[in-house]
């Protein structure tokens, strides 16, 4: 399912899971016992990957797993990685503290022994132990000189390194052997809370010891790698990404013999899976849909197929389900049931649809990202704080959450922090500093502010213009004799002409911007479609209308009721643009945003919602801060302190006027947040950074930028016979557990081919 999210090209990139802009009903973790300090609440949602042991996982077959496209660079740490860069990488590279279910990195025994601060005065120091049998597939160790290499390509330091990030590795001193070449110690210049973020993935120093191989090498070949599987081909053409058993793997060998990965987008691949050409594909709700009735109608009347996966299903029972499907009732399917004849070949290709989709399962569950309300606050209405703290208490949180979620039977317990998720350690809500929704407060606040109902209206003065009364206020005298009389005459038609052709232009206009979607809710105009008034028209003054429909010329027209409730201030209506992607896989950010406008319709505020396509949303609009309000997600992480800052923190003014925003968008930032940041990223205690943690999450909070609204879901379909693969949650794939329950030949093989 497709929800927009972090965009590609954007410097910040998400450690070890990837922000699918695409897939991304994308997102879990099993329950446990909550530390000191945390949210009791804090409760996770667990992952749904079919967990099977390895030795009932059959050795052999090919995965087909679906992705968007195939990535533009193998380089983790360029801005144009993407979701299908950090999936392929992690079954080809090290990562050496990889997150596990409840988001907290885990030491990974495959590469690392051990790993732990050694020293802390007067430096940092972290001495890396290597597994003894960790080798690269050229046979070479992995050791300190792929640390070194690395270190230098992305310190920052070398500007001919085209890298999108150095966090973290700008604070490195120096990295040396140790005792012997299994021994990496690597001293910080100044203290690094987030250590552990450090070398995931970690390249071999081919790839990262020149600006050369780094910038271009890696972009669409790994020549060397160190995982349970090792790159064999990518070939754009097919869109196909084909990965082999690393025969020089000493971990657990993987069960699979190859792994492709094959770009589909997100809306064919409900053919994808029909055609048997994706084992493995984040869906969108429409497509789980599909895949559920597939398997209530798969043998007839519910039952089991007869020999293999939806060889069961009857043409009635397709037919029925078909109906279903297009909205009709149980009555309505009967009766299509009766006219089968009339639709045979709609209801054969049905029939061999649900065939294929009853052979898949959806596995869903909660992905550690939420997706949040932005509010602008570089200008406009919203660079008032008590602005967007009203627009906050006037949402219903779990109103919207629960539009998103209850329908996928997902539990919908809007997030209560912008830096750890629930089942996080440290997690705990912080929206008490913004303060739960409260219709009364958030008016009280916007007239604190000074938009106040019926505030857009102009001054009786201000309509009196032209009239006689005002012109004998300004010193002007009306013209004399019957030649002053006439010319008024043909002024007044005149005028009246015009507003004829303007309210037509209006009509037109408003007809226009519907079309190309934009629209607005709550507009303020007298007699406006969207205001709900009756508006005089010119038409209602000509002679022959009906007795009373027209006062004398200079006398205001009353505002409609509509107007009147409208928020205003010294004649300007609070009126907000709402940026939204238009693309098929955007629905459910469409429907939070029709519920939003209708929460800040109930208390006034007038939104114009426009509708981008979703390749622009982001380049064109997020990030040019061309909006009021949007939608678009975050990742959690399991280093809050390195990864949120550059979210939340205070934009600088650049040498040309304009704001250096880094990736706060919402251009909403302080002081006191950064210095709450940097204080938690030096703190070695984690307790005592958590806690440092929290209280940067209140006062964002209390800035009210970002809403969290609502966790995103994932689904994902997955046939029936794959064990360990699915909705992943919070922690990584462990791509040598992956495989078939039972040996086959599991859709087509690397060529394509059957």
């Amino acid at each position: 399912m497709s929800h927009v999210g972090v965009p590609r090209g954007t410097a910040r990139k998400r450690r070890s899971v990837a922000l699918l802009a695409t897939g991304v009903l994308t997102i879990p973790v099993l329950a446990g016992c909550t530390s000191d300090g945390e949210d009791p609440t804090s409760v996770a949602v667990p992952q749904d990957i079919a967990p099977a042991s390895r030795d009932r996982v059959a050795d052999g077959s090919t995965l087909n797993w679906a992705i968007d496209a195939v990535p533009s660079t193998l380089n983790a740490f360029q801005a144009d990685a993407d979701g299908a860069t950090t999936r392929i990488t992690g079954a080809l590279l090290p990562s050496l503290f990889p997150m596990d279910a409840k988001g907290e990195p885990r030491l990974n025994p495959d590469y690392l022994e051990s790993a732990k601060v050694i020293e802390r005065e007067p430096k940092q120091v972290v001495l890396y132990k290597l597994n003894q049998q960790a080798v690269w597939s050229d046979g070479r160790e992995i050791g300190a000189p792929d640390f070194v290499a690395q270190w230098r390509a992305l310190s920052g330091k070398d500007s001919a390194f085209w890298t999108a990030r150095n966090a973290g590795y700008e604070r490195i001193e120096k990295i040396e052997r140790g005792k012997d070449d299994l021994q990496v110690r690597v001293t910080f210049s100044k203290p690094y809370a987030d250590w552990r973020s450090l070398f995931s993935p970690l390249y071999p120093k081919e790839v990262t010891g020149s600006p050369g191989t780094f910038n271009d090498g890696a972009r669409t070949t790994l020549r060397n790698t160190a995982g349970p599987f090792r790159l064999r081909s990518v070939n754009k053409p097919r869109g196909t990404v084909v990965l082999d058993r690393n025969p020089r793997w000493w971990g657990d060998e993987a069960r699979l013999d190859s792994l492709v990965f094959r770009a589909v987008e997100p809306g064919k691949r409900t053919d994808a899976l029909t055609e048997g050409t994706v084992d493995v594909a984040d869906i969108d709700p429409a497509t789980a849909n599909s895949i559920a009735l597939a398997a209530r109608y798969r043998g007839g009347n519910g039952g089991p197929p007869a020999h293999g996966p939806g060889a069961g299903i009857t043409p009635a029972a397709a037919l029925r389900s078909w109906a279903l499907a297009h909205g009709s009732d149980e009555e309505a399917a009967e009766t299509a049931q009766a006219a089968r004849e009339e639709t045979r070949e709609a209801v054969a290709v049905y029939a061999a649809e649900q065939k294929a989709l009853s052979g898949f399962a959806v596995r869903k569950s909660l992905e550690p990202s939420y997706t949040q309300l932005a509010l602008n606050g570089e200008s406009g209405p919203l660079s008032d704080d008590r602005v967007r703290r009203a627009i906050a208490r006037t949402l219903d949180r779990q109103e919207l959450a629960d539009a998103v979620l209850k329908p996928l039977g997902l539990p919908a317990k809007p997030p209560g922090s912008h830096l750890a998720l629930a089942g996080q350690p440290g997690y705990k809500d912080g929206s008490g500093a913004l303060g739960e929704q409260d219709t009364k407060e958030a008016q009280a606040l916007l007239a604190d502010a000074g938009w106040t109902p019926g505030g857009a209206l102009r001054s009786t003065r201000d309509t009196k213009a032209g009239s006689e009364a005002e012109k004998k206020e300004e010193g002007e005298k009306p013209a004399a004799g019957e030649k002053a009389a006439a010319g008024d005459k043909d002024e007044k038609a005149e005028k009246a002409g015009k507003k004829d052709e303007k309210a037509e232009d209006t009509e037109k206009d408003d007809k226009a911007s519907r079309e190309e979607g934009e629209y607005t809710v709550g507009d303020d105009k007298p007699g406006s479609r969207s205001s709900g008034g009756s508006g005089v028209t010119a038409q209602d003054k000509q002679p022959g209308g009906a007795a009373g429909a027209y006062a004398p010329a200079g006398t205001a027209a009353p505002a409609p009721a509509a107007v009147k409730s409208r928020l205003g201030k010294d004649g300007k209506p609070l009126s907000l643009r709402f940026v939204l992607p238009s693309g098929p896989g955007s629905q459910s950010l469409r429907t939070v945003g029709e519920k939003i406008v209708a929460m800040l319709d109930s208390i006034g505020i007038s939104t114009q919602v426009t509708k981008v396509a979703d390749d622009s949303y982001f380049k064109d609009h997020i990030a040019s801060g061309d909006y009021d309000l949007a939608l678009y997600s975050w990742p959690a992480t399991a280093y809050p302190a390195t990864d949120g800052r550059p979210i939340f923190a205070k934009p600088e003014p650049a040498t040309d006027g304009s704001l250096l925003v880094a990736q706060n968008y919402t251009r909403v930032g302080s002081d006191h947040i950064d210095q709450l940041f940097d204080r938690a990223v030096a703190e070695l205690d984690a307790d005592a950074s958590r806690d440092l943690l929290k209280q940067a999450d209140a006062r964002i909070w209390a800035a009210a930028g970002s809403i969290p609204l609502y966790q995103r879901p994932q689904l994902v379909a997955v046939d029936k016979k794959l064990a360990n693969i699915g909705a992943f949650g919070f922690a990584a794939p462990r791509y040598q557990d992956i495989g078939f329950t039972a040996r086959q030949a599991a859709g087509p093989p690397a060529n394509g081919k059957k």
